[in-house]
């Protein structure tokens, strides 16, 4: 049994604690009941968030976890944690398999000192602030999540959840994680490079079936992705089709196809994992240099490029 200590701070953003929702669909797998959750705070006893709604704590105790979670607050001023909540933060550090935040809560782990010379990610909105007072901390506000050694961090509001299902993920494996998305009614699950902010987010389509060719696109990224192909998916006349997807994103099908692969191919050359001809055959590229050349034209580097500058490098003390 995994247990899990979560963090509830003063004030707390409710969809942060929303998601412990994924632990909790976890245990409803086959495999049987694997999480304990337990709400913590300083004092414990009711913990109101920022819309009122409040929570029943436990107080910190001597207790351990496996996993630590720090909640998030909604304010866009993060006031320093108290002495007691990063000493019970440094403790958990000690005592714990892994510690993880959502969105502000990289605050608490940074002021205990968790994460110098480390990675970490939070709320776009936040990374400014987060970036001047924790100079130490390489900050990669253009993240899902992130995952350092055995510190996790997260985007705000619905990045969480994509953080727990990737520990789920890590604890129980890729199917158990998957089921509990499907679970989640989750449209697309996220992973941990993707940015913050998505192309698919530029091409909001008024009628359903320009959605399920968007949708199409991103499953389907080793197809040619023609216009008649996606216009057999919407049901259409290759010329309506190409009328009807301009109008409701913006964006020409080739031009929607081909930000999709992009953004596909540069998670994973900034992930590092596969090598470069493993992402030209899973994004669609004809080519490498086809690919090379798509990555100058929209990010002005080439793709290895991109690789090296997400590598770490040591970050020197302020």
């Amino acid at each position: 049994m995994h247990r899990i200590g979560f963090i509830v701070p003063q004030g707390f953003q409710i969809l942060s604690l929303a998601a412990l929702t994924g632990f909790e669909v976890a245990n409803l797998l086959p495999s049987g009941p694997r999480y304990q959750v337990e709400l913590l705070s300083e004092r414990g006893g009711p913990v109101p968030s920022s819309t009122g709604v409040a929570v029943y704590t436990a107080p910190f105790t001597g207790a351990t976890y496996d996993t630590v979670v720090l909640g998030s607050l909604t304010e866009f001023d993060i006031p320093p944690a108290s002495a007691a909540v990063v000493a019970f933060v440094r403790q958990a550090a000690m005592s714990s398999r892994r510690i993880a935040s959502i969105c502000s809560g990289a605050f608490v782990l940074a002021q205990a000192g968790l994460l110098d010379g480390r990675r970490a990610t939070m709320h776009w909105a936040h990374a400014d602030e987060f970036r001047r007072r924790f100079p130490n901390v390489r900050t990669e506000e253009d993240r899902i999540f992130i995952n350092d050694g055995p510190i996790w961090t997260s985007a705000g509001m619905t990045a969480g959840l994509d953080l727990v299902l990737a520990l789920i993920d890590s604890d129980l494996g890729a199917e158990a994680a998957k089921a509990a998305a499907r679970l989640l009614v989750m449209h697309q699950r996220r992973m941990g490079g993707q940015k913050q902010h998505s192309a698919l987010l530029d091409m909001t389509p008024k009628s359903d079936r320009i959605e399920l060719v968007l949708a199409h696109i991103r499953e389907n990224l080793q197809n040619e992705l023609s216009v008649e192909e996606l216009a057999e998916v919407a049901n259409l006349s290759a010329r309506q089709f190409s009328r009807t997807f301009l109008a409701e994103t913006g964006q020409s099908p080739a031009k929607a196809v081909e930000r999709i692969r992009l953004e596909a191919a540069r998670f994973m050359m900034e992930e590092g994992r596969h090598s470069v001809k493993e992402v030209v055959e899973y994004t669609g590229f004809a080519d490498r240099e086809r690919m090379r050349r798509s990555f100058i034209r929209t990010f002005g580097v080439p793709p290895q490029a991109l690789r090296r500058k997400a590598r770490r490098e040591p970050i020197s003390a302020a």
